[in-house]
């Protein structure tokens, strides 16, 4: 693979593109209000975000887990020991 395939042609014609589109593109934000600072403290705030997002569904279903086990593992205790004193198998335990 030669170096004109590799960055898209010319090296020179290239850079040129390059550079025009990036003055382009600068104006362009420059009229929005964006500047270089600005620009990556809203992506630092979008990744912190997500990260936290992704974490806080971990967070949310471990509440979930322990809340809903709160419940049914008493439930599922005494319906055991009652099963066991009255000494019926449950209705999943057949014997072979």
């Amino acid at each position: 693979m030669d170096r004109n395939t590799l960055i898209g042609g010319n090296p020179l014609g290239v850079a040129i593109r390059l550079a025009l589109i990036s003055i382009v593109v600068g104006i362009i934000l420059s009229a929005l209000g964006i500047t270089p600072r600005n620009l990556f403290y809203h992506l630092e705030i979008l990744a912190r975000r997500l990260y936290d997002l992704g974490f806080g569904v971990f967070e949310n279903i471990l509440g979930y887990l322990i809340l809903g086990a709160v419940v049914v593992v008493p439930i599922w205790i005494i319906a055991r020991v009652f099963g066991v004193v009255s000494g019926s198998k449950p209705s999943g335990d057949k014997d072979t």
